[in-house]
């Protein structure tokens, strides 16, 4: 990291990842938080404390597995030394007591790691995942998520060209290439401040993961039709949709936090999208969603999940997460698809999704569904994908993993209803 190491950034970094070890949160709720209190701090150092927490984070089960019960500050400089690309030379103006002598002895040790360790994936997700992917596809996918994720826009169609971004952002000095599945989407070499640039400013283009995006062309929704968007949050995958329907239709958001849905408004601002509704519900079994049952062209259920998808972007998640919370999870979703599946009318399309790679979370939920509705059918997501132009088979659902597919991890499900 090119910037010079201090006693005082060093301690920074070790008291900011002692909060996010214990997790009371998201690691990066918890580092905005420490972030406010410790004002000191500029943005580069700011940058290199979050990099080097979500850095351990990212190689937890490793450190853990080499070093035991130990110490933020322990952890913070075995990262440091093995992966942070800082030399001991670099560190040693900063160091108490034996640090250097412990470092110089670890950087000597060879240890052969669990495979939990090498894939940064704790016992019990192994377990679960071992038998549907195998021990060298789970080794593939564990290193993938141990780098961080790319930056990926998109590019808001009803307002730009995605030749056009890319031409802008070469000439603005911006390396940048067109995303191999998402016809909208672009992926940055690094990761610029483009909150400031006026492609964002202007609405032209959104930062959104490719996989995420997919979930709309998915979903295809048309111009002039009725739609919803079950789980919106912050309205990335709404946007989506609105794009393709050309703003002409009408498109209901729905989440159960006016935080999130407060997400979606600066965003809807930008995008130019006149035909989208945010509307805060209390619950699956919400009246608005009673009053829409049967008129529903297209909805879209990106459901609460645990999130191991996105391991690159929150590694935190891995000791958050507990086969309890993904059993509390399952039934979640199973429940919210069964309120989403009121909405469609005969012929209506319902696509069920989550950033997990957990059966229980996936086929599990959609299986147990169809065998309690015979009025849908399962469609096939290759042949959906490709009426839209998107050269993507990974079967009749959905599977995104990140060492195959260079985006976050999806699964997806596209469900039809006949009467």
């Amino acid at each position: 990291m090119s910037m010079r190491l201090t006693p005082a950034l060093l301690q920074a970094t070790a008291d900011a990842l002692s909060r996010l070890l214990e997790p009371a949160g998201p690691a990066d709720a918890l580092l905005h938080q420490y972030f406010r209190e410790q004002r000191q701090l500029g943005q580069r150092e700011r940058a290199f404390v979050a990099e080097t927490c979500f850095g351990v984070l990212r190689h937890l089960l490793t450190l853990r597995e080499l070093l035991g019960k130990r110490s933020p500050r322990r952890f913070m400089l075995a990262y440091l030394a093995r992966w942070g690309g800082t030399s001991l030379r670099d560190l040693e103006p900063c160091l108490r007591g034996d640090e250097a002598q412990w470092l110089a002895s670890l950087k000597a040790t060879s240890h052969e790691l669990s495979l939990a360790a090498r894939t940064e994936l704790p016992q019990w997700l192994l377990e679960r995942m071992l038998p549907a992917l195998g021990e060298e596809e789970i080794l593939a996918l564990g290193r993938a998520l141990q780098q961080p994720a790319p930056m990926d826009l998109r590019v808001n169609l009803l307002r730009a060209r995605r030749e056009d971004v890319l031409a802008r952002l070469a000439a603005d000095g911006i390396e940048a290439r067109a995303t191999p599945y998402s016809p909208a989407g672009v992926r940055l070499a690094d990761r610029p401040a483009i909150n400031r640039h006026p492609l964002y400013l202007e609405g032209a283009v959104e930062v959104q993961d490719e996989g995420s995006q997919l979930l709309g062309w998915l979903t295809a929704p048309h111009r002039g039709e009725m739609v919803v968007d079950f789980c919106a949050g912050a309205g990335g995958k709404t946007l989506v949709m609105g794009a393709l329907m050309q703003s002409l239709g009408r498109l209901y958001a729905f989440d159960v936090s006016d935080k999130r849905l407060a997400g979606l408004k600066p965003r809807l601002k930008r995008s130019g999208l006149s035909n989208v509704h945010p509307q805060r519900i209390d619950s699956e079994n919400d009246a608005k969603v009673k009053r829409l049952a049967g008129k529903i062209d297209r909805v879209l259920v990106d459901a609460p999940c645990s999130g191991f998808g996105t391991l690159r972007r929150n590694p935190d998640f891995k000791i958050r997460q507990t086969p309890q919370s993904v059993a509390e999870l399952s039934a979640k979703q199973a429940a919210i698809l069964e309120g989403a599946a009121r909405l469609p009318k005969p012929g209506g399309r319902l696509v069920y999704a989550t950033c997990s790679f957990l059966p229980e979370e996936n086929e599990s939920v959609v299986e147990g569904f169809l065998a309690r509705h015979p009025d849908y059918r399962l469609l096939d997501c290759a042949a959906l994908l490709a009426e839209q132009k998107i050269p993507l088979d990974t079967g009749r659902y959905l599977r995104l993993l990140p060492h195959r597919h260079g985006c976050d991890g999806f699964f997806a499900a596209a469900l039809e209803r006949s009467q």
